[in-house]
């Protein structure tokens, strides 16, 4: 693995890192409304994007950065309120994050892009298995919505 990245390659590891931020905080008000089997796939993603969130700030810091810090609370896209809101709120979340490591992989190389590939390609799933479908191109949906 190369020892440098380019600013592109810094700049798209930090918005990956403040997306895992968001998610992880998402898994949490999600959690809380979930039950039985989602509950319980829901526990595992978070401690998922818990490690991811951790690893990228540790590997930032070994590159000399400072790894972008998680907001107090985030603004959620509608409230959560019932079992199908918290899977819609997932199913956001892990889109979402597909679009963000599609970034990364653009901005990123060697070892890290691969890294990157498969970040990408577990949040596509996850969003898949949430959704309860598939789409096609996932990461690249979200650019045509708004905000996305």
């Amino acid at each position: 693995m190369t020892r440098s990245l380019t600013a592109p390659g810094v700049q798209a590891l930090q918005r990956v890192l403040a997306a895992e931020h968001a998610v992880v905080f998402g898994y949490g008000v999600a959690g809380a409304r979930l039950q039985g089997r989602d509950r319980r796939r829901a526990r595992v993603r978070w401690a998922r994007h818990r490690a991811q969130r951790d690893e990228l700030s540790e590997l930032l810091t070994r590159l000399g950065g400072q790894p972008v810090q998680a907001a107090a609370t985030y603004a959620l896209p509608s409230p959560v309120r019932t079992p199908a809101d918290a899977r819609v709120l997932v199913t956001r979340l892990e889109e979402g994050l597909t679009a963000v490591w599609a970034d990364a992989v653009l901005a990123l190389d060697g070892d890290r892009r691969a890294v990157a590939v498969g970040g990408m390609r577990d949040a596509a799933v996850a969003a898949a298995l949430w959704r309860e479908g598939s789409v096609p191109f996932p990461g690249l949906a979200e650019r045509s919505s708004p905000g996305g």
